[in-house]
């Protein structure tokens, strides 16, 4: 299958933001086309107050970054801070007329390498309140938007298989990069799509984290990995496989490289898995074949949770990529974590029914109990019932 060509163009927007162009047009390749490389606009710098505090009673880190409550909203369609600029509307944080795929630094961020701190490292307040007991930290790290197309009018379902391979490999060529930061433990490349997940911008795109800390579901993950193989001897990724599909119930699609599932202790109204079927550890370790592969998994995936409501056109839904941590990062307590997980997605939606979403309330939100009002089962066999043929997505 051979490795994807791309024109990768990075350039600097007027407050010093990063922006980077994935181009695969062949136009683009020839050089017979080029990205404009200037912003116009005229911005303040990027600079934030984002911190984090270590919450005592549970160990888990939270982030403050009150800046983005004044982030862009649902605005217009001429004032679509996404797409590209076009003569007469007013300038994005695009400057080029076109692009395939873009990446840039989040003008609103919850981390940043751009925090406001005092010229000598012992002015900072690493505690709340002078108390030991409530680190305090800034939010040190990066945040990205990746938009997978310029039409706005358009979806990650509509994505070609070569675009879908374009942002692979941003995915990998960015996860690459945020791992290099210092203090960043993870990368995550993630989707929230529809208003009802709470989305301020129509536009098509995802966002990438990288995570100064490890999120509490990854590291949750770690370890009972880490425990299975201590009790098995086992990868608790390759026992999982093999389970679902002794089973086979909740299969969806199975290729040499991918297995899509429900998992069995599925939580969410609608949720579904993408797992390597060998240990993966993030998008840099797929090879090339796998790069060419994922496409032909994700297109029709997206294309069936589309379908599976009845009267629903799209289908609100989370679509969250776990990458393996920086195994570097991982010290003291932790270093007991290296070697374990696997790249996996996770897509999920919090609708029950069509128009009606589940809301977390007291059980799940106060006690973290969950409670589903279906079965993994269930959810499996509509899945499979509106799974697109592949002369419908080729």
């Amino acid at each position: 299958m051979g490795e994807h060509p791309l024109k990768i163009t990075p350039i600097t927007l007027a407050d010093d933001r990063e922006l980077i162009y994935f181009d695969d047009d062949p136009e683009v390749l020839a050089g017979r086309v080029t990205r404009e490389r200037r912003d116009s606009r005229d911005l303040p710098g990027s600079v934030t107050e984002s911190e984090m505090r270590r919450d005592p009673l549970t160990g888990q880190w939270v982030t403050y970054a009150a800046h983005r409550n004044n982030r862009t909203f649902m605005p217009p369609a001429n004032e679509n801070p996404l797409a590209p600029t076009t003569p007469g509307n007013l300038p994005t944080e695009v400057p080029a007329g076109d692009y395939d795929v873009v990446v840039f630094e989040n003008r609103f961020p919850s981390f940043s390498t751009r925090i406001a701190m005092p010229d000598d490292p012992a002015d900072y307040a690493w505690a709340v309140d002078g108390e030991d007991l409530v680190p305090r930290r800034p939010a040190a790290a990066r945040c990205e938007v990746i938009c997978f197309i310029p039409d706005s009018a358009l979806s990650f379902r509509d994505l070609p298989l070569s675009r879908i391979r374009t942002v692979v490999e941003t995915w990998a060529h960015r996860t690459a990069a945020l791992s290099q930061i210092d203090g960043v433990v993870q990368v995550a490349p993630f989707e929230n799509r529809g208003e009802e997940i709470g989305v301020t911008l129509q536009h098509p795109h995802g966002q990438i984290y990288s995570y100064p800390f490890l999120p509490p579901r990854s590291r949750q993950i770690l370890e009972r990995a880490r425990d299975h193989r201590g009790t098995t001897g086992r990868d608790l990724f390759d026992d999982v496989l093999a389970a679902e599909h002794r089973a086979g119930t909740r299969i969806i699609a199975s290729t040499d490289d991918f297995t899509v599932f429900v998992p069995a202790a599925a939580k969410w109204p609608v949720e579904v898995m993408v797992v390597p079927n060998r240990a993966v550890a993030d998008f840099t370790d797929l090879t090339q074949d796998e790069r060419a592969a994922l496409p032909c998994i994700l297109k029709p995936l997206y294309i069936a949770v589309d379908r599976y409501f009845e009267g629903v056109e799209r289908t609100p839904y989370i679509a969250a990529w776990n990458q393996v941590p920086v195994q570097s990062r991982l010290v003291g307590d932790d270093e007991s974590l290296r070697g374990e997980g696997r790249l996996h997605l996770q897509l999920f939606s919090l609708m029950r029914s069509p128009h009606r979403m589940k809301f977390l309330a007291g059980s799940e939100s106060a006690f973290g109990a969950w409670i589903s009002d279906t079965t993994p089962e269930a959810v499996a066999d509509r899945i499979r019932a509106v799974w697109p043929q592949e002369a419908e997505w080729q």
